[in-house]
Protein backbone atom coordinates (compact mmCIF):
# COMPACT_ATOMS: atom_id res chain seq x y z
CA UNK A 1 0.00 0.00 0.00
CA UNK A 2 1.24 3.43 -0.71
CA UNK A 3 0.69 7.47 -1.29
CA UNK A 4 -0.90 8.29 -4.33
CA UNK A 5 -2.74 11.81 -5.76
CA UNK A 6 -4.07 11.42 -8.99
CA UNK A 7 -5.46 14.86 -10.56
CA UNK A 8 -7.84 15.61 -13.35
CA UNK A 9 -10.12 12.62 -13.23
CA UNK A 10 -13.83 12.48 -13.53
CA UNK A 11 -15.24 9.88 -11.21
CA UNK A 12 -17.95 7.91 -13.30
CA UNK A 13 -19.78 10.72 -15.06
CA UNK A 14 -18.92 13.65 -12.58
CA UNK A 15 -16.58 16.54 -13.71
CA UNK A 16 -13.24 16.85 -13.13
CA UNK A 17 -11.25 16.71 -10.08
CA UNK A 18 -8.16 15.41 -8.11
CA UNK A 19 -8.21 11.71 -5.56
CA UNK A 20 -5.82 11.23 -2.98
CA UNK A 21 -5.09 7.71 -1.69
CA UNK A 22 -2.69 7.51 1.65
CA UNK A 23 -1.85 3.95 3.29
CA UNK A 24 -3.52 2.42 0.05
CA UNK A 25 -7.38 4.11 1.01
CA UNK A 26 -8.98 6.60 -0.51
CA UNK A 27 -8.42 9.69 1.59
CA UNK A 28 -9.67 12.99 -0.13
CA UNK A 29 -11.70 13.26 -3.16
CA UNK A 30 -11.78 17.70 -3.94
CA UNK A 31 -10.23 19.58 -7.02
CA UNK A 32 -6.78 21.57 -6.99
CA UNK A 33 -5.26 19.67 -4.11
CA UNK A 34 -1.93 20.16 -3.59
CA UNK A 35 0.29 17.03 -3.58
CA UNK A 36 3.60 18.06 -1.35
CA UNK A 37 5.74 14.79 -0.94
CA UNK A 38 2.87 12.54 -2.86
CA UNK A 39 3.59 10.65 -6.14
CA UNK A 40 1.40 12.48 -8.30
CA UNK A 41 -0.28 11.18 -11.80
CA UNK A 42 -2.36 13.49 -13.97
CA UNK A 43 -5.37 11.78 -15.63
CA UNK A 44 -6.19 14.01 -18.93
CA UNK A 45 -9.75 13.83 -17.96
CA UNK A 46 -10.00 10.40 -18.21
CA UNK A 47 -12.91 8.78 -16.62
CA UNK A 48 -11.75 6.50 -13.38
CA UNK A 49 -14.47 3.64 -12.04
CA UNK A 50 -13.82 1.14 -9.28
CA UNK A 51 -11.18 -1.72 -9.77
CA UNK A 52 -12.71 -4.61 -11.69
CA UNK A 53 -13.61 -8.32 -10.35
CA UNK A 54 -13.15 -11.35 -12.20
CA UNK A 55 -14.72 -13.29 -10.27
CA UNK A 56 -15.07 -16.80 -12.10
CA UNK A 57 -12.26 -17.92 -14.28
CA UNK A 58 -9.91 -20.37 -14.80
CA UNK A 59 -6.03 -19.55 -14.52
CA UNK A 60 -4.66 -22.46 -14.65
CA UNK A 61 -6.48 -23.35 -17.89
CA UNK A 62 -5.92 -20.75 -20.38
CA UNK A 63 -2.87 -21.74 -23.15
CA UNK A 64 -2.12 -17.84 -23.63
CA UNK A 65 1.59 -17.99 -25.08
CA UNK A 66 1.18 -21.05 -26.87
CA UNK A 67 1.12 -21.67 -30.69
CA UNK A 68 -2.62 -21.51 -31.83
CA UNK A 69 -4.61 -24.40 -30.52
CA UNK A 70 -6.94 -26.39 -32.96
CA UNK A 71 -9.90 -27.52 -31.75
CA UNK A 72 -11.71 -30.77 -32.32
CA UNK A 73 -14.06 -31.53 -29.33
CA UNK A 74 -17.53 -29.32 -30.11
CA UNK A 75 -19.57 -27.79 -26.97
CA UNK A 76 -22.65 -30.49 -27.04
CA UNK A 77 -20.36 -33.06 -24.79
CA UNK A 78 -19.44 -31.80 -21.52
CA UNK A 79 -17.50 -35.00 -20.18
CA UNK A 80 -15.82 -35.18 -23.99
CA UNK A 81 -14.45 -31.65 -23.54
CA UNK A 82 -13.32 -32.29 -19.68
CA UNK A 83 -11.36 -35.29 -20.72
CA UNK A 84 -9.43 -33.53 -23.67
CA UNK A 85 -8.45 -31.22 -21.69
CA UNK A 86 -7.21 -32.79 -19.09
CA UNK A 87 -5.10 -35.30 -21.64
CA UNK A 88 -3.87 -31.82 -23.72
CA UNK A 89 -2.43 -29.98 -20.07
CA UNK A 90 -0.17 -33.53 -19.80
CA UNK A 91 0.16 -33.68 -23.64
CA UNK A 92 1.52 -29.86 -24.09
CA UNK A 93 3.62 -29.69 -20.66
CA UNK A 94 1.27 -26.99 -18.90
CA UNK A 95 3.15 -25.55 -16.55
CA UNK A 96 0.18 -23.70 -14.23
CA UNK A 97 2.17 -21.22 -12.69
CA UNK A 98 3.26 -19.73 -16.10
CA UNK A 99 -0.23 -20.09 -17.48
CA UNK A 100 -1.39 -18.49 -14.67
CA UNK A 101 1.33 -15.41 -14.30
CA UNK A 102 0.37 -15.02 -17.90
CA UNK A 103 -3.59 -14.96 -17.58
CA UNK A 104 -3.31 -13.15 -14.46
CA UNK A 105 -1.05 -10.54 -15.79
CA UNK A 106 -3.39 -9.95 -18.76
CA UNK A 107 -6.37 -9.13 -17.02
CA UNK A 108 -5.25 -7.32 -14.45
CA UNK A 109 -3.68 -5.05 -17.47
CA UNK A 110 -7.18 -5.05 -18.11
CA UNK A 111 -8.01 -3.31 -14.46
CA UNK A 112 -8.72 -6.00 -12.44
CA UNK A 113 -7.50 -6.20 -8.97
CA UNK A 114 -9.46 -9.50 -7.60
CA UNK A 115 -9.77 -12.72 -8.96
CA UNK A 116 -11.52 -15.75 -7.78
CA UNK A 117 -10.06 -19.09 -10.12
CA UNK A 118 -11.49 -22.24 -9.41
CA UNK A 119 -8.35 -24.38 -9.63
CA UNK A 120 -8.61 -28.25 -11.77
CA UNK A 121 -7.57 -31.58 -8.76
CA UNK A 122 -7.72 -34.06 -9.99
CA UNK A 123 -6.13 -37.80 -9.94
CA UNK A 124 -3.76 -37.22 -12.94
CA UNK A 125 -2.03 -33.57 -12.11
CA UNK A 126 -3.23 -34.03 -8.10
CA UNK A 127 -2.47 -30.58 -6.58
CA UNK A 128 0.06 -29.54 -9.28
CA UNK A 129 -2.27 -26.78 -10.77
CA UNK A 130 -2.89 -25.40 -7.09
CA UNK A 131 0.65 -25.15 -6.05
CA UNK A 132 0.95 -22.97 -9.29
CA UNK A 133 -1.49 -20.70 -8.91
CA UNK A 134 -0.99 -20.00 -5.17
CA UNK A 135 2.63 -19.70 -6.76
CA UNK A 136 1.37 -17.00 -8.52
CA UNK A 137 -1.00 -15.38 -6.08
CA UNK A 138 2.17 -14.96 -3.92
CA UNK A 139 4.20 -13.41 -6.75
CA UNK A 140 1.57 -11.09 -7.96
CA UNK A 141 -0.13 -9.91 -4.16
CA UNK A 142 0.96 -6.49 -4.95
CA UNK A 143 -1.21 -6.40 -8.45
CA UNK A 144 -4.12 -8.76 -8.19
CA UNK A 145 -5.39 -10.55 -5.03
CA UNK A 146 -6.32 -14.03 -6.17
CA UNK A 147 -8.96 -16.21 -4.24
CA UNK A 148 -8.74 -20.15 -4.74
CA UNK A 149 -11.42 -22.63 -5.78
CA UNK A 150 -10.40 -26.20 -5.54
CA UNK A 151 -12.37 -27.99 -8.38
CA UNK A 152 -13.16 -31.61 -9.33
CA UNK A 153 -12.96 -30.66 -12.68
CA UNK A 154 -13.09 -34.45 -13.30
CA UNK A 155 -15.77 -35.16 -11.28
CA UNK A 156 -15.61 -36.51 -7.58
CA UNK A 157 -17.73 -39.75 -6.69
CA UNK A 158 -16.74 -41.10 -10.59
CA UNK A 159 -13.06 -40.37 -9.65
CA UNK A 160 -11.81 -42.37 -6.20
CA UNK A 161 -8.82 -40.63 -4.75
CA UNK A 162 -10.36 -37.36 -5.47
CA UNK A 163 -11.64 -36.41 -2.54
CA UNK A 164 -8.69 -37.30 -0.75
CA UNK A 165 -6.54 -34.31 -2.79
CA UNK A 166 -9.48 -32.06 -2.42
CA UNK A 167 -8.75 -32.60 1.24
CA UNK A 168 -5.52 -31.76 0.85
CA UNK A 169 -6.07 -28.84 -1.53
CA UNK A 170 -7.74 -27.38 1.54
CA UNK A 171 -5.25 -27.94 3.66
CA UNK A 172 -2.83 -26.31 1.84
CA UNK A 173 -4.68 -23.50 1.52
CA UNK A 174 -7.00 -22.93 -1.22
CA UNK A 175 -9.85 -20.49 -0.32
CA UNK A 176 -12.82 -22.35 -0.96
CA UNK A 177 -14.46 -25.94 -1.74
CA UNK A 178 -15.00 -26.20 -5.36
CA UNK A 179 -18.38 -28.86 -6.43
CA UNK A 180 -19.30 -29.53 -10.12
CA UNK A 181 -22.97 -30.70 -11.47
CA UNK A 182 -23.68 -33.39 -8.61
CA UNK A 183 -26.46 -35.20 -10.92
CA UNK A 184 -24.87 -34.22 -14.64
CA UNK A 185 -20.90 -35.41 -14.10
CA UNK A 186 -21.06 -37.50 -11.12
CA UNK A 187 -24.69 -39.01 -11.33
CA UNK A 188 -24.48 -39.23 -7.50
CA UNK A 189 -25.58 -36.05 -6.19
CA UNK A 190 -26.05 -36.99 -2.68
CA UNK A 191 -22.54 -38.13 -2.25
CA UNK A 192 -21.26 -34.98 -4.28
CA UNK A 193 -22.86 -32.60 -1.82
CA UNK A 194 -21.99 -34.67 1.38
CA UNK A 195 -18.48 -34.74 0.52
CA UNK A 196 -17.52 -31.49 -0.43
CA UNK A 197 -19.88 -30.01 2.66
CA UNK A 198 -17.77 -31.68 4.44
CA UNK A 199 -14.55 -31.04 3.60
CA UNK A 200 -15.55 -27.46 3.78
CA UNK A 201 -17.13 -27.99 7.36
CA UNK A 202 -14.13 -29.60 8.07
CA UNK A 203 -11.55 -26.91 6.90
CA UNK A 204 -14.07 -24.23 8.02
CA UNK A 205 -14.31 -22.68 4.58
CA UNK A 206 -17.01 -21.66 2.17
CA UNK A 207 -18.07 -23.62 -1.27
CA UNK A 208 -18.62 -22.31 -4.92
CA UNK A 209 -20.13 -25.11 -7.21
CA UNK A 210 -20.41 -25.31 -10.74
CA UNK A 211 -23.71 -25.96 -11.57
CA UNK A 212 -24.62 -26.09 -15.11
CA UNK A 213 -27.63 -28.42 -15.12
CA UNK A 214 -30.52 -26.77 -16.34
CA UNK A 215 -33.92 -26.90 -15.96
CA UNK A 216 -35.25 -28.98 -13.30
CA UNK A 217 -32.46 -31.16 -12.61
CA UNK A 218 -30.62 -28.00 -11.68
CA UNK A 219 -33.65 -26.63 -9.78
CA UNK A 220 -33.22 -30.37 -7.62
CA UNK A 221 -29.72 -29.91 -7.45
CA UNK A 222 -29.88 -26.29 -6.09
CA UNK A 223 -32.38 -26.91 -3.76
CA UNK A 224 -29.80 -29.99 -2.49
CA UNK A 225 -27.01 -27.06 -1.95
CA UNK A 226 -29.63 -25.44 -0.03
CA UNK A 227 -31.08 -27.55 2.49
CA UNK A 228 -27.54 -28.91 3.11
CA UNK A 229 -26.12 -25.02 3.78
CA UNK A 230 -29.23 -24.52 5.72
CA UNK A 231 -28.95 -27.57 7.71
CA UNK A 232 -24.96 -26.61 8.68
CA UNK A 233 -25.94 -22.93 9.14
CA UNK A 234 -23.70 -21.15 6.17
CA UNK A 235 -25.48 -18.62 5.40
CA UNK A 236 -23.48 -16.18 3.44
CA UNK A 237 -20.69 -18.85 2.72
CA UNK A 238 -22.37 -20.47 -0.59
CA UNK A 239 -21.73 -19.41 -3.99
CA UNK A 240 -23.43 -21.10 -6.98
CA UNK A 241 -21.73 -20.24 -10.38
CA UNK A 242 -23.53 -20.18 -13.70
CA UNK A 243 -26.81 -21.37 -12.23
CA UNK A 244 -28.48 -22.36 -16.13
CA UNK A 245 -31.04 -23.56 -14.36
CA UNK A 246 -32.61 -19.73 -13.12
CA UNK A 247 -32.96 -19.49 -16.15
CA UNK A 248 -36.08 -22.18 -16.90
CA UNK A 249 -39.28 -20.75 -18.61
CA UNK A 250 -41.04 -21.69 -15.38
CA UNK A 251 -41.03 -18.42 -13.41
CA UNK A 252 -42.93 -19.44 -10.14
CA UNK A 253 -40.15 -22.37 -9.89
CA UNK A 254 -37.96 -19.45 -10.36
CA UNK A 255 -38.99 -17.05 -7.89
CA UNK A 256 -39.20 -19.79 -5.27
CA UNK A 257 -35.87 -20.22 -5.76
CA UNK A 258 -34.65 -16.94 -5.75
CA UNK A 259 -36.81 -16.78 -2.16
CA UNK A 260 -34.23 -19.31 -0.98
CA UNK A 261 -31.29 -18.22 -2.29
CA UNK A 262 -31.86 -14.50 -0.69
CA UNK A 263 -32.90 -16.08 3.02
CA UNK A 264 -29.39 -18.07 2.44
CA UNK A 265 -27.50 -15.40 1.45
CA UNK A 266 -26.10 -17.03 -1.45
CA UNK A 267 -24.26 -15.61 -3.98
CA UNK A 268 -24.40 -16.09 -7.91
CA UNK A 269 -21.83 -15.77 -10.48
CA UNK A 270 -22.86 -15.66 -14.03
CA UNK A 271 -20.80 -14.97 -17.37
CA UNK A 272 -24.11 -13.60 -19.07
CA UNK A 273 -23.55 -16.64 -21.49
CA UNK A 274 -24.90 -16.31 -25.47
CA UNK A 275 -25.52 -19.63 -25.36
CA UNK A 276 -27.17 -21.01 -22.36
CA UNK A 277 -30.02 -20.01 -20.34
CA UNK A 278 -28.85 -17.41 -17.81
CA UNK A 279 -29.96 -16.13 -14.21
CA UNK A 280 -31.71 -12.80 -14.99
CA UNK A 281 -29.83 -9.76 -13.01
CA UNK A 282 -32.67 -7.62 -12.18
CA UNK A 283 -34.09 -10.30 -10.62
CA UNK A 284 -31.22 -11.06 -8.81
CA UNK A 285 -30.96 -7.49 -7.48
CA UNK A 286 -34.88 -7.25 -6.71
CA UNK A 287 -33.93 -10.25 -4.07
CA UNK A 288 -31.25 -8.78 -3.02
CA UNK A 289 -28.62 -11.17 -4.07
CA UNK A 290 -24.87 -10.72 -4.59
CA UNK A 291 -24.14 -11.16 -7.64
CA UNK A 292 -20.66 -11.04 -9.35
CA UNK A 293 -19.61 -12.43 -13.31
CA UNK A 294 -16.03 -13.69 -14.72
CA UNK A 295 -14.76 -14.19 -18.42
CA UNK A 296 -14.64 -18.66 -16.93
CA UNK A 297 -12.09 -19.86 -19.37
CA UNK A 298 -10.01 -17.89 -21.77
CA UNK A 299 -8.24 -19.12 -24.84
CA UNK A 300 -8.19 -22.51 -23.74
CA UNK A 301 -9.15 -26.13 -24.73
CA UNK A 302 -12.83 -25.45 -24.26
CA UNK A 303 -13.08 -22.34 -26.63
CA UNK A 304 -10.60 -20.01 -28.43
CA UNK A 305 -13.30 -17.26 -27.04
CA UNK A 306 -12.38 -14.52 -24.29
CA UNK A 307 -9.32 -12.10 -23.98
CA UNK A 308 -9.18 -12.10 -19.78
CA UNK A 309 -11.26 -7.94 -20.19
CA UNK A 310 -13.77 -7.53 -17.62
CA UNK A 311 -15.02 -4.00 -18.75
CA UNK A 312 -15.94 -6.25 -22.21
CA UNK A 313 -17.67 -8.79 -19.60
CA UNK A 314 -19.27 -5.67 -18.71
CA UNK A 315 -21.18 -5.34 -22.00
CA UNK A 316 -21.95 -8.92 -22.20
CA UNK A 317 -23.64 -8.62 -18.84
CA UNK A 318 -25.52 -5.75 -20.23
CA UNK A 319 -26.61 -7.46 -23.81
CA UNK A 320 -27.87 -10.26 -22.26
CA UNK A 321 -30.15 -8.79 -19.81
CA UNK A 322 -30.92 -6.00 -21.76
CA UNK A 323 -29.54 -2.99 -19.75
CA UNK A 324 -29.77 -0.18 -21.90
CA UNK A 325 -29.63 2.98 -20.72
CA UNK A 326 -26.80 4.61 -19.08
CA UNK A 327 -28.51 3.90 -15.40
CA UNK A 328 -28.73 0.02 -16.37
CA UNK A 329 -25.25 -0.04 -17.73
CA UNK A 330 -23.92 1.31 -13.91
CA UNK A 331 -26.02 -1.96 -12.49
CA UNK A 332 -23.95 -3.97 -15.31
CA UNK A 333 -20.62 -2.18 -14.20
CA UNK A 334 -20.97 -2.89 -10.47
CA UNK A 335 -21.97 -6.71 -11.09
CA UNK A 336 -18.06 -6.53 -12.47
CA UNK A 337 -16.26 -4.11 -9.93
CA UNK A 338 -17.40 -3.55 -6.52
CA UNK A 339 -20.36 -5.77 -6.35
CA UNK A 340 -18.34 -8.39 -7.77
CA UNK A 341 -16.25 -8.00 -4.69
CA UNK A 342 -18.98 -7.88 -2.73
CA UNK A 343 -19.76 -11.37 -4.22
CA UNK A 344 -16.45 -12.64 -3.17
CA UNK A 345 -17.16 -11.77 0.54
CA UNK A 346 -14.67 -8.96 0.38
CA UNK A 347 -14.99 -5.36 1.10
CA UNK A 348 -16.41 -2.81 -2.16
CA UNK A 349 -14.40 -1.60 -4.60
CA UNK A 350 -15.74 2.15 -4.60
CA UNK A 351 -15.19 5.81 -5.70
CA UNK A 352 -15.44 7.19 -2.06
CA UNK A 353 -13.40 8.23 0.88
CA UNK A 354 -12.13 5.34 3.01
CA UNK A 355 -12.67 2.86 0.08
CA UNK A 356 -9.56 0.95 -0.79
CA UNK A 357 -7.83 2.60 -3.28
CA UNK A 358 -8.39 0.35 -6.30
CA UNK A 359 -9.00 2.37 -9.41
CA UNK A 360 -9.43 2.00 -13.35
CA UNK A 361 -9.07 5.09 -15.96
CA UNK A 362 -10.73 4.50 -18.70
CA UNK A 363 -11.24 6.28 -21.59
CA UNK A 364 -14.72 7.78 -23.23
CA UNK A 365 -16.91 10.40 -22.90
CA UNK A 366 -19.13 8.63 -20.34
CA UNK A 367 -18.86 5.41 -18.54
CA UNK A 368 -21.63 3.40 -20.94
CA UNK A 369 -19.00 5.31 -23.84
CA UNK A 370 -16.22 3.29 -21.82
CA UNK A 371 -18.10 -0.08 -21.43
CA UNK A 372 -18.27 -0.28 -25.31
CA UNK A 373 -15.77 0.52 -26.51
CA UNK A 374 -13.08 -0.32 -23.85
CA UNK A 375 -10.31 0.97 -25.13
CA UNK A 376 -6.91 -0.14 -23.26
CA UNK A 377 -6.73 1.06 -20.06
CA UNK A 378 -5.04 4.22 -19.48
CA UNK A 379 -4.27 3.61 -15.49
CA UNK A 380 -5.07 0.84 -13.13
CA UNK A 381 -3.99 1.29 -9.26
CA UNK A 382 -4.05 -1.17 -6.48
CA UNK A 383 -3.71 0.08 -2.87
CA UNK A 384 -2.52 3.41 -4.26
CA UNK A 385 -0.07 1.59 -6.29
CA UNK A 386 0.17 1.80 -10.15
CA UNK A 387 0.29 -1.60 -11.55
CA UNK A 388 -0.69 -1.26 -15.46
CA UNK A 389 -0.15 1.45 -17.45
CA UNK A 390 -1.85 2.01 -21.35
CA UNK A 391 -3.81 -1.77 -21.10
CA UNK A 392 0.18 -3.66 -19.90
CA UNK A 393 0.91 -4.49 -16.36
CA UNK A 394 3.99 -3.05 -15.47
CA UNK A 395 5.34 -6.95 -14.68
CA UNK A 396 6.20 -8.38 -18.00
CA UNK A 397 4.13 -11.92 -17.84
CA UNK A 398 7.06 -15.24 -18.81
Amino acid sequence: MTNLLIKNLRILDGEPTDLLIENGRIAKIAPDQEAGTTPVEDAGGHIAIPALTEAHTHLDKSLLGFPWYHNDVGGGNLMAMIDNERQMKTRLGMDPHVQSMRHALKTAGYGATLIRSHVDIDTTGGLRALEGVMETAEKLADVVEIQTVAFPQSGLMISPGTAELLDEAMAMGADLMGGLDPCGVDHDPKGHLDTIFALAEKHGKGIDIHLHERGELGAFSMEQTLDRAEALGMKGMITISHAFCLGMPDQGRVEGLLERLAALDVAIMTTAPASSPAPLVKQLQAHGIRIGSGNDGIQDTWGPYGNGDMLERVKFVGLRNNLRSDKEMYQALDICAGGGAVAMGLERRALEVGAPGDLVLVEGVAVAHAIVTHAPRKLVVKAGKVTARDGATLIEAP
